[in-house]
Protein backbone atom coordinates (compact mmCIF):
# COMPACT_ATOMS: atom_id res chain seq x y z
CA UNK A 1 0.00 0.00 0.00
CA UNK A 2 1.24 3.53 -0.83
CA UNK A 3 0.38 6.89 1.02
CA UNK A 4 -2.09 7.56 -1.68
CA UNK A 5 -3.79 4.28 -1.08
CA UNK A 6 -3.20 5.16 2.66
CA UNK A 7 -5.38 8.15 1.94
CA UNK A 8 -7.78 6.73 0.21
CA UNK A 9 -8.26 4.09 3.25
CA UNK A 10 -7.84 7.17 5.85
CA UNK A 11 -11.15 8.80 4.02
CA UNK A 12 -13.03 5.49 4.07
CA UNK A 13 -12.00 5.11 7.84
CA UNK A 14 -12.28 8.23 9.41
CA UNK A 15 -13.89 10.78 6.58
CA UNK A 16 -11.07 13.00 6.68
CA UNK A 17 -9.94 13.56 3.20
CA UNK A 18 -6.09 13.90 3.61
CA UNK A 19 -5.82 15.58 -0.03
CA UNK A 20 -6.95 18.56 1.41
CA UNK A 21 -3.77 18.67 3.63
CA UNK A 22 -0.49 19.98 2.17
CA UNK A 23 0.88 16.89 1.60
CA UNK A 24 4.82 17.05 2.78
CA UNK A 25 3.69 18.09 5.77
CA UNK A 26 1.15 15.42 6.84
CA UNK A 27 3.11 12.53 4.97
CA UNK A 28 5.91 13.20 7.77
CA UNK A 29 3.55 13.32 10.61
CA UNK A 30 2.04 10.31 9.51
CA UNK A 31 5.54 8.29 8.73
CA UNK A 32 6.64 9.32 12.17
CA UNK A 33 3.52 8.26 14.24
CA UNK A 34 3.64 4.84 12.19
CA UNK A 35 7.67 4.18 13.11
CA UNK A 36 6.24 5.38 16.56
CA UNK A 37 3.57 2.41 16.54
CA UNK A 38 6.23 -0.03 15.04
CA UNK A 39 4.55 -0.50 11.94
CA UNK A 40 6.41 -1.04 8.82
CA UNK A 41 3.66 -0.22 6.34
CA UNK A 42 0.80 1.71 5.67
CA UNK A 43 -1.68 -1.32 5.30
CA UNK A 44 -0.15 -2.38 8.74
CA UNK A 45 -1.15 0.80 10.07
CA UNK A 46 -4.22 0.75 9.02
CA UNK A 47 -5.49 -2.22 10.19
CA UNK A 48 -3.93 -0.84 13.90
CA UNK A 49 -6.47 1.92 13.75
CA UNK A 50 -9.33 0.02 12.60
CA UNK A 51 -8.84 -2.50 15.62
CA UNK A 52 -7.90 -0.35 18.08
CA UNK A 53 -10.02 2.62 19.38
CA UNK A 54 -7.77 4.39 21.35
CA UNK A 55 -4.99 4.46 18.53
CA UNK A 56 -7.73 5.73 16.22
CA UNK A 57 -8.62 8.79 18.79
CA UNK A 58 -5.10 9.20 18.94
CA UNK A 59 -4.59 9.15 15.29
CA UNK A 60 -7.15 11.53 14.31
CA UNK A 61 -5.92 14.13 17.11
CA UNK A 62 -2.21 14.01 16.14
CA UNK A 63 -3.39 14.72 12.31
CA UNK A 64 -5.79 17.38 12.59
CA UNK A 65 -2.45 19.28 14.92
CA UNK A 66 -4.21 20.49 17.78
CA UNK A 67 -2.18 23.60 19.06
CA UNK A 68 -3.62 26.66 20.99
CA UNK A 69 -2.79 28.95 23.61
CA UNK A 70 -5.19 31.60 25.38
CA UNK A 71 -4.99 35.03 23.70
CA UNK A 72 -2.20 33.55 21.53
CA UNK A 73 -0.43 36.72 19.93
CA UNK A 74 -1.56 39.84 22.46
CA UNK A 75 -1.06 42.41 20.43
CA UNK A 76 -3.54 41.14 17.78
CA UNK A 77 -5.87 40.82 20.52
CA UNK A 78 -5.58 44.59 21.77
CA UNK A 79 -7.15 45.30 18.11
CA UNK A 80 -9.79 43.36 18.74
CA UNK A 81 -10.28 45.34 21.63
CA UNK A 82 -9.91 48.55 20.73
CA UNK A 83 -11.02 48.30 17.34
CA UNK A 84 -12.65 45.47 16.30
CA UNK A 85 -15.37 44.63 18.82
CA UNK A 86 -16.50 48.15 19.10
CA UNK A 87 -16.99 48.46 15.48
CA UNK A 88 -19.18 45.85 15.37
CA UNK A 89 -20.84 46.79 18.43
CA UNK A 90 -21.26 50.09 17.25
CA UNK A 91 -22.88 48.47 14.06
CA UNK A 92 -25.14 46.14 15.03
CA UNK A 93 -26.00 46.47 18.56
CA UNK A 94 -25.23 42.70 19.42
CA UNK A 95 -22.49 40.26 17.60
CA UNK A 96 -22.86 36.55 16.94
CA UNK A 97 -19.45 35.16 16.90
CA UNK A 98 -17.99 31.49 14.98
CA UNK A 99 -14.48 29.95 16.76
CA UNK A 100 -13.48 27.51 14.04
CA UNK A 101 -11.15 24.90 15.08
CA UNK A 102 -11.09 25.59 18.14
CA UNK A 103 -9.43 22.94 19.39
CA UNK A 104 -8.94 22.78 23.05
CA UNK A 105 -10.56 26.01 23.96
CA UNK A 106 -8.41 28.35 25.01
CA UNK A 107 -9.83 30.66 21.86
CA UNK A 108 -13.07 30.64 22.68
CA UNK A 109 -12.86 31.31 26.55
CA UNK A 110 -10.31 33.88 25.25
CA UNK A 111 -13.01 35.43 23.28
CA UNK A 112 -15.58 35.34 26.07
CA UNK A 113 -13.62 36.81 28.59
CA UNK A 114 -12.79 39.20 26.27
CA UNK A 115 -16.40 40.10 25.68
CA UNK A 116 -17.51 40.60 29.49
CA UNK A 117 -15.61 43.66 29.19
CA UNK A 118 -18.20 44.75 26.88
CA UNK A 119 -21.86 43.21 27.74
CA UNK A 120 -23.12 40.85 30.71
CA UNK A 121 -21.99 37.24 30.53
CA UNK A 122 -25.43 35.93 29.85
CA UNK A 123 -25.79 38.14 26.47
CA UNK A 124 -21.96 36.16 25.07
CA UNK A 125 -22.86 32.96 23.04
CA UNK A 126 -20.10 31.81 21.04
CA UNK A 127 -20.22 29.17 18.82
CA UNK A 128 -17.00 26.76 18.54
CA UNK A 129 -16.44 23.96 16.28
CA UNK A 130 -13.52 21.74 16.04
CA UNK A 131 -13.34 18.28 13.84
CA UNK A 132 -12.08 16.04 16.76
CA UNK A 133 -14.37 14.68 19.22
CA UNK A 134 -12.02 14.18 22.04
CA UNK A 135 -10.30 17.51 21.66
CA UNK A 136 -13.79 19.03 22.30
CA UNK A 137 -14.21 17.05 25.62
CA UNK A 138 -11.50 18.27 26.81
CA UNK A 139 -12.32 21.68 25.84
CA UNK A 140 -15.84 21.39 27.65
CA UNK A 141 -13.66 20.27 30.54
CA UNK A 142 -11.57 23.50 30.57
CA UNK A 143 -8.86 22.55 32.54
CA UNK A 144 -5.61 23.93 31.80
CA UNK A 145 -1.77 24.05 32.79
CA UNK A 146 -0.06 26.89 33.67
CA UNK A 147 1.67 27.63 30.47
CA UNK A 148 -1.24 28.25 28.37
CA UNK A 149 -2.32 31.12 30.04
CA UNK A 150 0.67 33.31 29.97
CA UNK A 151 -0.83 35.64 27.86
CA UNK A 152 -4.43 35.98 29.84
CA UNK A 153 -4.50 39.77 31.37
CA UNK A 154 -4.23 39.28 35.17
CA UNK A 155 -7.79 41.13 36.04
CA UNK A 156 -9.35 38.26 33.47
CA UNK A 157 -7.58 35.51 35.00
CA UNK A 158 -7.75 36.63 38.53
CA UNK A 159 -11.93 37.19 37.87
CA UNK A 160 -12.45 33.59 35.29
CA UNK A 161 -10.01 30.83 35.89
CA UNK A 162 -9.47 28.69 39.41
CA UNK A 163 -6.69 26.65 40.48
CA UNK A 164 -7.26 23.38 41.68
CA UNK A 165 -3.85 21.99 42.76
CA UNK A 166 -1.57 21.83 39.85
CA UNK A 167 -4.41 22.52 37.08
CA UNK A 168 -6.31 25.66 35.99
CA UNK A 169 -10.19 25.29 35.61
CA UNK A 170 -12.17 27.63 33.48
CA UNK A 171 -15.21 29.36 35.75
CA UNK A 172 -18.80 28.01 35.05
CA UNK A 173 -19.42 31.59 34.36
CA UNK A 174 -17.50 31.52 30.70
CA UNK A 175 -18.10 27.70 29.73
CA UNK A 176 -21.87 29.09 30.09
CA UNK A 177 -21.23 31.12 27.28
CA UNK A 178 -19.95 28.91 24.73
CA UNK A 179 -21.44 26.03 22.42
CA UNK A 180 -19.12 23.26 21.16
CA UNK A 181 -20.14 21.25 18.58
CA UNK A 182 -18.56 19.15 15.99
CA UNK A 183 -17.43 20.47 12.78
CA UNK A 184 -15.07 19.90 9.71
CA UNK A 185 -14.46 22.59 7.86
CA UNK A 186 -13.94 21.08 4.70
CA UNK A 187 -17.66 19.15 4.01
CA UNK A 188 -20.34 20.59 7.00
CA UNK A 189 -22.53 23.00 6.74
CA UNK A 190 -21.32 26.22 7.95
CA UNK A 191 -23.59 28.36 10.86
CA UNK A 192 -25.29 31.38 9.20
CA UNK A 193 -25.50 35.29 9.69
CA UNK A 194 -21.57 35.63 12.13
CA UNK A 195 -20.46 38.96 12.40
CA UNK A 196 -17.37 37.49 13.54
CA UNK A 197 -15.06 34.32 12.80
CA UNK A 198 -11.86 33.58 14.53
CA UNK A 199 -10.18 30.82 12.66
CA UNK A 200 -6.55 31.03 13.05
CA UNK A 201 -2.93 29.27 12.41
CA UNK A 202 -5.05 26.46 11.30
CA UNK A 203 -5.86 27.02 7.63
CA UNK A 204 -1.89 26.97 7.08
CA UNK A 205 -1.82 23.22 6.84
CA UNK A 206 -4.68 23.30 4.11
CA UNK A 207 -3.90 23.04 0.18
CA UNK A 208 -4.40 25.96 -1.64
CA UNK A 209 -7.77 24.99 -3.25
CA UNK A 210 -8.86 23.87 0.21
CA UNK A 211 -8.10 27.08 1.37
CA UNK A 212 -9.83 29.03 -0.96
CA UNK A 213 -13.03 26.79 -0.69
CA UNK A 214 -13.11 27.41 3.10
CA UNK A 215 -12.24 31.14 2.52
CA UNK A 216 -15.30 31.12 0.19
CA UNK A 217 -17.54 29.61 2.55
CA UNK A 218 -16.44 31.71 5.63
CA UNK A 219 -17.26 34.76 3.73
CA UNK A 220 -20.93 33.28 2.72
CA UNK A 221 -20.96 32.76 6.93
CA UNK A 222 -20.46 36.09 7.55
CA UNK A 223 -23.00 39.32 7.44
CA UNK A 224 -22.39 42.18 5.25
CA UNK A 225 -19.54 44.14 7.44
CA UNK A 226 -18.56 40.76 9.38
CA UNK A 227 -14.98 40.14 10.08
CA UNK A 228 -12.94 37.32 9.68
CA UNK A 229 -9.83 36.72 12.09
CA UNK A 230 -7.03 35.14 11.06
CA UNK A 231 -3.50 33.58 12.81
CA UNK A 232 0.08 35.50 12.03
CA UNK A 233 1.02 33.31 9.19
CA UNK A 234 -2.43 33.08 6.95
CA UNK A 235 -2.91 37.01 5.40
CA UNK A 236 -5.36 36.50 2.47
CA UNK A 237 -4.06 36.90 -0.61
CA UNK A 238 -6.31 38.28 -3.37
CA UNK A 239 -8.89 38.29 -0.28
CA UNK A 240 -11.36 40.16 -2.64
CA UNK A 241 -12.05 37.66 -4.81
CA UNK A 242 -13.73 36.04 -1.64
CA UNK A 243 -15.57 39.29 -1.05
CA UNK A 244 -12.77 40.04 1.95
CA UNK A 245 -11.26 43.26 2.23
CA UNK A 246 -8.53 43.75 4.31
CA UNK A 247 -9.63 45.99 7.48
CA UNK A 248 -6.39 45.97 10.07
CA UNK A 249 -3.82 42.86 9.70
CA UNK A 250 -4.84 39.45 9.93
CA UNK A 251 -8.93 40.91 10.38
CA UNK A 252 -10.87 40.97 6.91
CA UNK A 253 -14.05 42.12 6.36
CA UNK A 254 -17.32 41.10 4.48
CA UNK A 255 -18.40 43.37 1.36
Amino acid sequence: MNYTEFKTGILRLTGVDLNAYKENQMKRRIDANIRKHGCKEYEDYLALLKMNRTLYDEFLSYITINVSEFFRNPNQWVTLETEIIPMLLKKKGSIKIWSAACSTGDEPYSLAMLLSKFMPLHQIKIIATDIDQEILAKAKAGEYIDKHLTNVPKDLRDRFIIQEGDKYVISPEIKKCIQFQQHDLLKDPYPERIDLIVCRNVLIYFTEEAKNDIYTKFSRSLNKEGILFVGSTEQIIGSQKFNLNPYRIFFYEKQ
